[in-house]
């Protein structure tokens, strides 16, 4: 044997102790946070972590006071959403998402006048406040909406369908093929459930028995009940997603942090998946019925 290979195998048994011994040093290091003992909320779940409003227990146009949480959790404080915090404190305009009105055909719609339109600082289409006798309730705006327009409601569907003014709220079985129309029931009576947005607005593509079939801004495509309530038109403030916010110091009034600065835009060198549309998503007039479990007697499972 070689002077050189005795000197390599010997060196490289040095070595290979020298790291073994240190891997059982670390791994008997105990590591920080191994024990998460407060669990965090997921983040996606019915809650944005922006904002607690606080209801009143009967609904009221009085602008309601609120709690800005700063993405963090209310019961622990931890923080939840990296990406929320400071902003300007609006007050909230509670929105009456019901549109209620006659169902019987043989009577009138319901007409209500719009008394001012202004901007709300919590949402991005504008707000509508509108009046019926006594009764003043907020709605949201639509594209061409202006104080002094008459808007009417109605729950009835007719043999034919009618032809509708934009604010009017009347269900999809009544509208015709091609409305343009926002702030659509989910379940019939349950309120406006889709297309809150500015600018954004849904489309009526088929009728099918007692189904009417929408297309959604992003092309997708649902079966709702004829019964369902929506507004027709196409909801205001249509250059807000196309504005530029215009400096750092009006993203923070907005109530947005700073990124961390790894995040970067794709551009069109990447490529382009094609994937096709989603199949209609039909909506059931109740609530989603849990799948039924069958249970097949046997000696086993006594």
């Amino acid at each position: 044997m070689s002077t050189m290979m005795f000197a390599c195998r010997v060196f490289g048994q040095e070595v290979s102790n020298f790291v073994s011994s240190t891997i059982s040093v670390f791994s008997q290091v105990p590591r920080r946070c191994k024990y998460q003992l407060v669990k965090k909320p997921k983040i996606g779940a019915g809650k944005a972590f922006r904002r607690i409003v606080h209801f009143e227990d009967k609904y009221t146009v009085k602008p309601l006071e609120i709690t800005n949480l700063g993405g963090r959790d209310p019961a622990t404080g931890r923080v939840v959403v990296n990406g929320i915090g400071g902003g300007i404190r609006h007050k909230y305009h509670w929105i009456k998402w019901i549109r209620d009105g006659p169902t019987d055909l043989s009577e009138p719609p319901k007409e209500e006048k719009i008394l001012e339109i202004f901007k709300d600082g919590n949402r991005t289409s504008f707000v509508a406040l509108v009046g019926s006798g006594r009764e003043i309730k907020y709605i949201l705006a639509t594209e061409n909406m202006k104080p002094g327009d008459i808007i009417r409601t109605h729950q009835g569907i007719p043999r034919n369908p009618i032809r509708p003014s934009e604010g009017d709220a009347y269900p999809l079985g009544a509208l015709p093929i091609g409305t343009q129309i926002h702030n659509i029931e989910k379940y019939p009576g349950q309120g406006g459930w889709y297309i809150h947005s500015a600018g954004s607005v849904a489309t009526i593509l088929r009728k099918e028995e007692d189904r009417v079939v929408i297309q959604m801004p992003k092309r997708k495509t649902f079966s709702l009940h004829e019964t369902c309530m929506a507004t027709v038109g196409r909801l205001s403030n249509i250059e807000h997603s196309s504005t530029p916010i215009g400096s750092a110091q009006k993203n923070r009034e907005l109530g947005n942090r700073p990124r961390s600065g790894l995040w970067q835009r794709k551009t069109g060198r990447f490529g382009r998946k094609i994937k096709p549309p989603p199949k209609t998503k039909r909506i059931n007039e109740g609530r989603e019925e849990k799948p039924e479990v069958l249970v097949f007697n046997s000696k086993y499972n006594a």
